[in-house]
């Protein structure tokens, strides 16, 4: 996957995270309900988007740590195949 699109599924998960959160204050601050119940409902819907971000915040991160150890892991199976190519080209050098 290049690094545009990377960059861009990131941009799109925050944006989407924040038109939700957005969304459900502007639910709740506007529904006919009491001083009371309204302030509960923010609370409780602070309380699921925190535990939302947490835990897609953890999947989040979990597939960065996978990616990047893929990607080293690459980048060492080309490192060697370069020292293996120069190491022959010298060879070939020295005869």
């Amino acid at each position: 996957m290049s690094e545009e699109k990377k960059s861009g599924s990131g941009k799109f998960f925050l944006g989407a995270l924040f038109g939700a959160a957005a969304g459900a204050i502007a639910g709740i601050l506007t529904a006919p309900k009491s001083g009371k119940e309204t302030r509960k409902d923010l609370k409780d819907a602070g309380d699921k988007a925190v535990k939302d971000v947490k835990e897609n915040g953890e999947k989040f991160l979990k597939k960065a740590k996978k990616d990047t150890k893929e990607l080293g892991d690459k980048a060492e199976a080309v490192v060697e195949e370069v020292k293996k190519d120069v190491a022959k080209k010298t060879e070939k050098k020295d005869k």
